[in-house]
């Protein structure tokens, strides 16, 4: 009950309540330091005292389920899902920090957004209606990742009647059956690690499967494995662009295995989806892209390693299979009045190229260093 609690654990569900009801993201809770939730523009800053390090722990002894707490003791870290009766559920990471215990609480969603909604373009919503094989959504954390694969579930989730199995460490987005049956499970809670859970999930009848990050070679080969054998796997990495993330999966395996492996890559692989987020001129925040389509090029440059670095520019020729390079998004996005050039310039791959794109578009550019 809440008179049981101490007032700070009140508080703490109040500004949790403050985070859902308005446009902010995430919640700061770190000591010596008042509450901070993260809105479009940056971090906005609570009118409270800053917090005492009693205080910070007694939060964390209310949030942190009780089979957890001995792994923040043990590696000063420790992740989970957090729900607030009446309010939502957030995903909460909770670490030691010059002896004292901060933590950040990102709010959760039920239901994927639209793709109109985040602004993906029609490439992906085909993508997304692929019958088989493997989609990789990638980028730094805080990229958007999450949010575009809950909407491409959403997509299936409303437009066909399949088995959709997620395995995420926590779960960020709930859904809720519509034409599909969706089964989510958490590492941690529902299942082991990535790995056990995908290989029972080739015994649960999937359509779809969705792992939250692959994370080691054995994932990666299984994921590879399930899209070979005639499902649709979506997938996660961290990785700046296409051709880094066609690299990076092959760099999972040793040496004498990666030949075969891109056999693998290029028969299974059907797109690439690189995120980079920006803020718009209206405030809010739009996703810069990169997509790749497997077409045949593609694919020949996958299997062939002195090939692999030609992706850039296949990618930059394949306008009419939907593939765009990060550059030619973001010019598209200074072209609609969403983003700045100085935006823009910002997270631009090459900014040579970027300025002469954008003076043949008839676009104010900074001037060419040189």
């Amino acid at each position: 009950m809440e008179g049981t609690r101490s007032p700070v654990v009140v508080e703490f569900d109040g500004w949790l309540t403050r985070l859902v009801g308005g446009e902010g993201s995430d919640l700061h809770v770190k000591v010596g330091s008042s509450p901070l939730i993260r809105m479009p523009d940056g971090l906005l800053r609570l009118s409270r005292d800053p917090l005492t390090p009693p205080e910070t722990l007694a939060i964390a002894e209310h949030v942190v389920p009780a089979d957890r707490r001995a792994r923040l003791e043990e590696s000063g870290e420790v992740d989970f899902a957090y729900s607030l009766p009446d309010v939502g559920r957030f995903r909460a990471n909770v670490f030691k920090q010059r002896g004292s215990v901060s933590m950040v609480l990102r709010k959760l969603r039920f239901g994927g957004p639209s793709f109109e909604e985040i602004g993906m373009p029609d490439a992906v919503r085909t993508l997304a209606e692929e019958h088989r094989g493997l989609i990789l959504v990638t980028g730094p954390t805080g990229a958007g990742k999450t949010t575009t694969i809950a909407a491409m579930i959403e997509h299936i989730n409303r437009t066909k009647p399949v088995h959709i199995v997620t395995i995420e460490d926590p779960i960020e987005v709930l859904h809720k059956d519509d034409l599909a049956e969706i089964n989510q499970r958490e590492v941690g809670n529902d299942t082991k690690d990535f790995l056990s859970a995908l290989r029972a999930a080739l015994r649960q009848d999937p359509d779809v499967i969705v792992i939250g990050e692959m994370r080691d070679t054995e994932t990666v080969r299984a994921a590879i494995q399930a899209a070979d054998t005639g499902h649709l796997v979506l997938s996660t990495l961290h990785t700046v662009d296409a051709t880094e993330t066609v690299n990076r999966v092959i760099d999972f395996f040793p040496p004498h295995q990666q030949q075969q492996i891109r056999y693998a890559l290029a028969g299974t692989l059907r797109g690439i989806i690189c995120q980079r987020l920006l803020p718009t001129i209206d405030g809010s925040r739009a996703p810069a892209l990169e997509i790749l389509v497997n077409t045949g090029r593609v694919a020949e440059r996958i299997v062939d390693p002195e090939k692999t670095n030609e992706i850039k520019d296949v990618i930059a020729e394949g306008g009419y299979y939907g593939m765009s390079t990060f550059d030619q998004g973001l010019l598209e996005l200074v072209q609609r009045g969403r983003v700045t050039v100085e935006a823009a310039m910002k997270a631009v791959s090459s900014p040579h190229d970027f300025t002469l794109a954008l003076q043949q578009a008839g676009l104010e550019a900074p001037a060419i260093s040189v």
